[in-house]
């Protein structure tokens, strides 16, 4: 695909990548991070086990790999699209990183930050807020998540 062009299902490339984290033993959550022009800037699975950091989660690294390579810490107007809803460290920083927008597949009524929990987005005192739209595949990607999980207890 030319670069110049945006990808036609950032969501299935943020799903790919969850898969290939499940492959690798990691809980099975992928991202993309798109810039304004809707290309992509980078993209990456859960890494926690390999790289041994509680915070190597996909949206983390495909934020701080897009920053490095805009040369800049702030990602205004880029989307970051995921396949589970955002915890509360992964929201915070996209807060941080000025993320335009979040678009997220499975809701996570246990870990969420973002329409769960301390629901940080909608804070009143929160710094940035993103536009998010939650459900985006919710199904594939809580199949992924679901199966991954029960794999493990057997």
């Amino acid at each position: 695909m030319p670069a110049d062009r945006p990808p036609a299902d950032p969501m299935g490339m943020a799903l790919d990548e969850a898969r290939a984290a499940a492959a690798r033993g990691e809980v099975p959550v992928g991202a993309v991070l798109l810039g304004p022009d809707g290309s992509v800037l980078a993209r990456d699975g859960n890494r926690v086990e390999a790289a041994q950091d509680a915070g190597a989660h996909a949206e983390m690294l495909v934020m701080r790999a897009a920053a490095r390579r805009l040369g800049s810490p702030r990602l205004t107007g880029c989307t970051l699209v995921v396949t589970l809803e955002p915890c509360p460290m992964c929201a915070a920083a996209a807060v941080h990183f000025r993320v335009g927008r979040i678009l997220f597949g499975a809701y996570d009524p246990k870990g969420g930050g973002v329409e769960h929990g301390p629901r940080l987005l909608a804070r009143p005192d929160c710094l940035h807020r993103p536009e998010w739209v939650g459900g985006v595949r919710e199904r594939e990607a809580g199949d992924l998540l679901r199966g991954f999980f029960q794999a493990l207890r057997r």
